[in-house]
């Protein structure tokens, strides 16, 4: 469930203006008491700040305030405070076409978490589950990329785009080793257009690789390219719009074959769900959510084993 609400908005004049926009997110997974979480719930509340400097250049400012408990066998955990802030440069030389951004993430949420949040955390960043924030902070670092559009006939529109991220050594856990993420790589293509008169379709195929991270002196792991892809349809339903989308991430084998890297093993999600954003009033507006998901894992050879589905 989420809910958002324009904080102030300035229309452009000549090329130059402000918004800013929050929002209220509560995700909420329940497993029973069989399990070794009870419940896992988490809120957030985003805040975006969006400054138009002209008819070419947009800075955006996000961050973002969550927290997030759990109720255990042995008692609750808990974990909040303000996450990692981004500051986007975009840049439109040629307006429509191409749009090159600069991401500057800055460590403004917890570097170190005491080591009892640990399995907490391990659970928001679970890829099974969909949390709005599965973390609160990292070292900080640098993303640059580009995307640009084309026509596709009369009304259909398709893009291509690329991004390389850099991020800083951190220590996660207080008290242990630093750790060293690897850069990721991604392309994306998609494409989009009306479809049946009422309804808008959007499609797209991601592929992302990334180096092996290295934690405290020589310890390192793993993740093979991972594969996306994903289709929307958005639909009018009265006086709200009805959104349906499904995707599959599929996550291939390590190409490291040092013995000495652990490698995370080849996965599988699949999601199928659907959405509606109904306006409240024209400073507010509720989105309900619902969602299946499943998620295989396995070995670098055989078949995959389900891991588990909600």
């Amino acid at each position: 469930m989420c809910a958002g609400v324009p904080l102030a908005a300035q229309g452009p004049t000549d090329g130059v203006g402000t918004a800013a926009r929050t929002g209220l997110m509560f995700d909420g997974y329940y497993f029973g008491s069989s399990y070794a979480f009870d419940h896992v719930v988490e809120w957030t509340v985003p805040v975006g700040l969006s400054y138009r400097l002209g008819p070419h250049l947009t800075v955006d400012l996000s961050s973002a305030y969550a927290h997030a408990a759990a109720a255990t066998t042995s008692g609750t955990l808990e974990v909040s405070g303000a996450t990692d802030s981004d500051v986007r440069i975009s840049w439109a030389p040629a307006s429509g076409h191409v749009i090159v951004s600069v991401v500057g993430t800055l460590p403004t949420g917890k570097k170190a978490v005491d080591s009892s949040a640990v399995p907490l955390l391990s659970a928001l960043a679970t890829e099974v589950l969909n949390f709005t924030t599965p973390t609160f902070g990292t070292g900080g670092g640098v993303m640059g990329g580009f995307a640009t559009a084309v026509k596709l006939g009369e009304h259909w529109a398709g893009g291509v785009g690329g991004s390389y991220r850099w991020r800083a050594s951190y220590t996660p856990v207080a008290g242990g080793g630093d750790l060293a993420p690897g850069g990721e790589g991604r392309v994306r293509l998609g494409a989009e257009g009306p479809v049946g008169g009422r309804g808008y379709f959007r499609g797209a195929a991601v592929y992302a690789t990334s180096g092996a991270d290295t934690l405290g002196a020589a310890a390192r792991s793993a993740s093979g390219p991972r594969f996306l892809v994903y289709s929307g349809l958005s639909l009018p339903a009265g006086g709200s719009s009805l959104s349906l989308y499904a995707y599959d991430r599929y996550r291939f084998r390590p190409h490291d074959d040092d013995s000495t890297v652990v490698q995370v093993p080849r996965g599988n999600v699949l999601a199928l769900g659907a959405r509606l954003d109904r306006p409240v009033s024209p400073a507010l507006s509720l989105a309900p959510n619902v969602e299946f998901r499943h998620e295989l894992a396995g070995p670098a050879t055989g078949r995959l084993a389900l891991l588990g589905w909600l």
